[in-house]
């Protein structure tokens, strides 16, 4: 068992009578499985077993195994938005000009850095999604890379697309590649901070200079600039 699932289950041995937290650790205990085994890997007595629950609790909160992941994925996204943008009610009153790149991309390394399996569920299922910007967290997150391409703050031309998976991936593949599980808090905070400052190093100055590279540059150039 992970120690993330083994945190889950010491967490969860009190029987919790609050039907909101008992929702919550069912949906955390089905997070933890989605990361382990995949959708084919969720049942709905396998999830009660390590949240610690009956059955027939898992059942009242969730009717069915597709209701259940359905579930989860929105509970990890929605944990997401909060911990990179706030509040999803007031998110309209924040104006790009005013946001800090640097706070809002260590905001998103820690939250991958501390829930590294949680990410990994998200980005599993919106990849299986036929429409991805479906997903709250998703749509927020290409669309203020598209806010900021559209103010006089941004180069011509950016493919926010490609820009938005491009970062986002790398943001939930450093955790892993870092084996954040096997460090201290305190060192983690270390290692989603080299990250945060090397991806906003490298929207700020690239890594290719210009004028060693003139051609690939013109190549590269947006249309409405040549």
């Amino acid at each position: 068992m992970s120690a993330a699932a083994s945190a889950v289950e010491a967490k969860t041995r009190r029987r919790v009578r609050d039907p909101i937290a008992t929702r919550e650790t069912i949906l955390e205990a089905a997070s933890n499985l989605l990361a382990k085994d995949g959708p084919e890997g969720v049942s709905l007595s396998a999830v009660a077993h390590l949240a610690a629950v009956n059955r027939g609790t898992a059942y009242q909160h969730f009717e069915t195994r597709e209701r259940l992941i359905e579930a989860t994925v929105q509970w990890v996204s929605d944990k997401l938005f909060r911990a990179v943008f706030g509040d999803p009610a007031t998110i309209g009153e924040r104006r790009v000009e005013e946001v800090d790149p640097l706070a809002m991309a260590e905001r998103l390394c820690d939250f991958a850095m501390d829930n590294p399996d949680m990410c990994r569920v998200w980005l599993q299922q919106v990849l299986a999604s036929p429409d991805p910007r479906q997903d709250p967290f998703w749509r927020e997150y290409s669309g203020s890379f598209g806010r900021f391409a559209r103010t006089n703050m941004a180069e011509p031309g950016i493919d926010v697309d490609v820009l938005s998976v491009v970062n986002l991936a790398g943001v939930f593949f450093w955790p892993i590649l870092a084996r954040a599980h096997a460090h201290t808090p305190k060192q983690r905070l270390e290692l989603s901070r080299r990250f945060s400052q090397e991806i906003v190093r490298l929207s700020l100055f690239g890594t290719m200079r210009v004028e060693a590279f003139a051609e690939i540059a013109e190549r590269v150039r947006p249309t409405a600039a040549k």
